[in-house]
């Protein structure tokens, strides 16, 4: 990736290869399990913002699910897209906390994930980014959110999230916290990590 990074993705161009072999080695059903509840059995329109190497919008996309993954690092996102070719994955360059070229577009979706994402962002941009991430979940869906807790890889940029305050910038938008779990790290098992999952419901009209 050439130029600046976009804020909260400063090391990640540089460590593609290599987060690239990490992310893989994790299967999408161990990452998700706590949560796939939560997603419709039905075929339906998945957001996954950070999208990383693809993981994720793959294993949506097995499931039947139309996904559009959004990753603003040039080299992870052509990592992902050669990784995961499916006809069920569209692929976006944008970014939190504006989010301008999903907005621009108009779209809602069934599920919204933000999947060790908004750790990445300060406090200023969490407020930013909040309004803009709950406008794309339409009435009934869900927006399902992990923050990381821990020491900070050398190089990264990420802060301590509080699930209080997440769930108090969520409920402004409308949105109502319908899941709380608390885990360690999982199969990377990183000394003193640990990480929140946070599941919020848009009311239906």
């Amino acid at each position: 990736m050439t130029g600046i990074a976009v804020s909260g993705t400063e090391g990640y161009a540089d460590e593609a290869e290599a987060l690239a072999e990490q992310y893989e080695s994790i299967s999408f059903a161990e990452v998700q399990r706590d949560v796939l509840h939560l997603i419709p059995r039905e075929p339906c329109r998945v957001l996954e913002i950070g999208s990383g190497t693809g993981r994720d919008a793959a294993g949506f996309a097995a499931l039947g699910h139309s996904v559009l993954a959004v990753e603003p690092t040039e080299a992870l996102r052509t990592r992902a897209m050669a990784l995961h070719p499916s006809p069920l994955i569209e692929w976006v360059d944008d970014s939190l906390p504006d989010l301008s070229t999903l907005v621009t577009r108009g779209e809602t979706f069934d599920v919204a994930m933000l999947t060790a994402v908004w750790m990445h962002l300060d406090e200023a941009q969490r407020r930013r980014a909040m309004p803009n991430v709950a406008s794309l979940v339409r009435p009934g869906g869900v927006m399902i959110m992990s923050l990381r807790h821990g020491p900070v890889p050398r190089g990264r940029r990420m802060f301590t999230v509080s699930a209080e305050e997440t769930t108090a910038l969520t409920e402004a938008e409308g949105m109502r916290l319908v899941s709380k779990l608390e885990k360690p790290d999982g199969a990377l098992k990183r000394p003193g990590v640990s990480w929140v999952r946070l599941a919020f419901e848009r009311e239906r009209e």
